[in-house]
Formats: C-alpha cells, sequence, structure tokens
C-alpha cells in the first residue's frame, strides 16, 4: 500500500529498492517501536506498508555496476570544490583536532599556482589543498569509514543531481511514482530529503495531506542546495511549503556534516519542527536516525492520521 515511502541519500549505486528495504524496514519498525512504548495511540506500520524509492541504479555508468577510481585530481572546480571545502570547514568546526582549511600551507590567498584544479573563498583550489581536505575528512568520526574514492564520488553524485536535469528528473519519478493516495508518511534522508521535498511540492493539492520527515537534511545550505531547489525560494529568501503537506518534522544530529544548517524552519517557515537527535558515532547513518525514537514518533504521528 505504500503508507511510509522511504528516500535513500547518495551512495547506494549497488542497491534496489528491495534491498534497500531489507535494511530500513527493521530500522523504522523499531524507532516506532520505541514511539509506542510512550504513547500507544500512534500509528504503527503493518506488512507492507513501507516501500523504499531505489535510484542508486541511475548514477551507474552504462556497462559498470561501480564508480571509477577516483583521485584528488578528480575533484571538479565549482561546485564540487565548494561541497568539499564546506565539508571541511564543518568538520574543523566541530572537531578541534581535524586541521581547517584556514591552517597549514595553503592556507593564505595567493596566485593560483600551476596544477590548481577551482578556486574557493578567494583561494585556489589546487591539488594538495583537495589532498589536505580529503585527508582531514577521511580522519574524522564522520567520514573515518569511507575512503576519498568514495567521498569523490558522493560529491560527484550530489552535483550531477542538481546540474543534469535529465538525471534530475528521473530520481524524482522513482520516488513520485511509489506516492499513492493510501500514503501517509514520506521519509527522506540527506540528498533523498531534497528528492522527496521537490517530488511533493510537485504534487497537485486536494489529497489528504502527508507528513514529510527529513532526515541529516542539506535543505538549508544556501547556494549549494537551499538555492537551487525547484521550485525555487522565493523573493523573501524563503522556500516554498509543499502544498501537499501539513506536518514537517526535521531531524539532525549535532555532529552531521551534511545537515549543515540543522534548523529548517528559519528557511521553509515556523510550522517545521526541528528536533536534535543523537546517533552516536554514527552521525548521518540512515539505520541511527531510522531507530530513533524521535523519528518513530513523527512517522507513528503521520501514520495514526
Amino acid at each position: 500500500m505504500s503508507r511510509v515511502v522511504v528516500v535513500h541519500g547518495v551512495g547506494r549505486q549497488l542497491d534496489t529498492a528491495e534491498t534497500l528495504l531489507a535494511e530500513v524496514e527493521p530500522a523504522l519498525r523499531g524507532g516506532v517501536g520505541l514511539a509506542l512504548r510512550r504513547d500507544s495511540t500512534l500509528g504503527r506500520p503493518a506488512d507492507g506498508d513501507t516501500v523504499c524509492a531505489g535510484y542508486g541504479d541511475l548514477y551507474r555508468r552504462p556497462g559498470t555496476r561501480g564508480e571509477p577510481y577516483y583521485r584528488a585530481e578528480d575533484v571538479e572546480p565549482g561546485f564540487e570544490a565548494e561541497l568539499l571545502e564546506t565539508w571541511w570547514r564543518e568538520a574543523a568546526r566541530l572537531d578541534p583536532r581535524i586541521p581547517g582549511p584556514d591552517t597549514g600551507p595553503a592556507a593564505s590567498p595567493g596566485p593560483a599556482p600551476r596544477g590548481a584544479v577551482g578556486h574557493l573563498a578567494s583561494r585556489p583550489l589546487t591539488v594538495d589543498r583537495v589532498r589536505r581536505a580529503l585527508d582531514a575528512l577521511t580522519r574524522t568520526r564522520f567520514f573515518g569509514a569511507v575512503s576519498d574514492r568514495l567521498l569523490i564520488s558522493d560529491l560527484k553524485q550530489v552535483r550531477r543531481y542538481f546540474t543534469e536535469p535529465e538525471l534530475r528528473s528521473a530520481v524524482r519519478a522513482r520516488a513520485a511514482e511509489l506516492i499513492t493516495p493510501e500514503t501517509r508518511v514520506v521519509v527522506g534522508h540527506s540528498l533523498g530529503s531534497v528528492v522527496a521535498y521537490e517530488v511533493l511540492c510537485a504534487l497537485p493539492p486536494g489529497r489528504k495531506p502527508l507528513t514529510l520527515v527529513t532526515l541529516g537534511s542539506p535543505l538549508g545550505l544556501a547556494k549549494l542546495v537551499f538555492d537551487r531547489l525547484e521550485p525555487a525560494p522565493g523573493q523573501d529568501g524563503t522556500g516554498v511549503w509543499p502544498a501537499a503537506v501539513d506536518r514537517w518534522t526535521n531531524l539532525a544530529d549535532s555532529g552531521d556534516v551534511v545537515a549543515l544548517v540543522r534548523d529548517l524552519a528559519p528557511r521553509f517557515g515556523p510550522e517545521v519542527v526541528d528536533l536534535p537527535v543523537d546517533n552516536g558515532s554514527d552521525m548521518h547513518s540512515m539505520r541511527s536516525y531510522l531507530t530513533a525514537v524521535e523519528t518513530g514518533t513523527a512517522i507513528a504521528t503521520g501514520l495514526a492520521r
């Protein structure tokens, strides 16, 4: 019946909707179970109620199943470089042990040397600077289990979503086709929260209102994400409220580097309920977000309506 639709984030190219569901459904049931211990009047997903919008295969190159072996030289100037430095700066802010962009030999402004691959914040982004960023991020608790290759792949997936209209449309179609008149809750994790938001904005008004739950969302990140949304924010700088949504709960771990702007109410309106969660050492993990009682309560509340 697809009463709950879950949209994943980047890095799931080898998963299908079915393999994702095997991971997502127990975690989601666990979080809802914790919520029901506090309030037994809330809703509970039945067997077959939860579906996942798998779109990782859309990122695969024809004839392959994985990503190329990316190196620092493959980080493109512009979007990828800016997102990398944004993550780097936030990781250094959260963990004083991590050397940030403004420390070390590459911190001083100057003319772009040979080998420069881009330009950020009035500083040339050389290959050495990219390597410093990757070295710093892969030493953090957040990215510690991620290789340089996968980290660069994540950068490219986010960039491609915002810069390749056909891919963007195809990704959104995977989520849109699962939202039926029986759907009550849409959950979006990481980039999946952007996909979910844009799909819900495109739904026509007049249907029974939905509950939106965003987890570790980058929706509030100015310039790179917020200003690139479809539909675009208004002239007053406020994001469009999805007409099909009447409840929106946003959850973010304080150490989640992707959820750089953790409170979305200032961007989208006071109706957004922003809640902090503690995911332990797996700050951005979809599973950790789903097993949180706060997430379970948001989902179960939507199902009870």
